[in-house]
């Protein structure tokens, strides 16, 4: 049977979380590198670039969980429901997508009550003094994603196992 192609939308979520997560893991490399550059030949260190390196991870890891939702890759996941017996696989792995899904939905509430109250201090970054509610917003971002991600998983993943 031919596997059925992905909407318009999730092709185009495809698109963006791979190119992000390549790009920003580009960008953590490049500043990590021109950081020990700047500290080893040039001896004098950017005081920016920890700081930047670190915000950058932040948000290539949670778009990358979303990826890993996605591809049913959380290690939480798998490790628990492998453990059960063949023929309750299809529903505990459907509903283990669901409590993640769940959880996901939380961590979305959660992030933003603290993004929220970032904004309203006005605390800046350390080095780039930027807004830090900037470098928070990754929390929601990737579970929003992760939340699309897991409820895509468990549709496809529960359709699977009646066909």
């Amino acid at each position: 049977m031919e596997a059925k192609k992905p909407s318009l939308f999730f092709r185009m979520l495809d698109k963006f979380e791979d190119t992000s997560v390549t790009i920003l893991y580009g960008i953590m490399v490049l500043v990590i590198f021109m950081q020990v550059f700047f500290r080893f030949v040039v001896r004098s260190s950017l005081p920016w670039s920890e700081e930047l390196a670190r915000y950058v991870m932040a948000y290539a890891i949670f778009i990358g969980a979303a990826i890993a939702a996605k591809e049913g890759a959380h290690i939480g996941i798998l490790a628990i429901v492998n453990k059960l017996p063949k023929s309750a696989e299809k529903y505990t792995k459907t509903f283990a997508m669901l409590v993640s899904f769940v959880f996901s939905i939380l961590l979305i509430y959660l992030s933003l009550l603290i993004v929220q109250f970032l904004i309203n201090t006005g605390q800046k970054s350390p080095a780039m003094r930027i807004p830090i509610w900037i470098a928070y917003l990754s929390v929601p971002l990737g579970a929003v994603l992760m939340s699309i991600r897991f409820c895509q998983a468990a549709i496809t993943h529960f359709k699977e196992g009646r066909e």
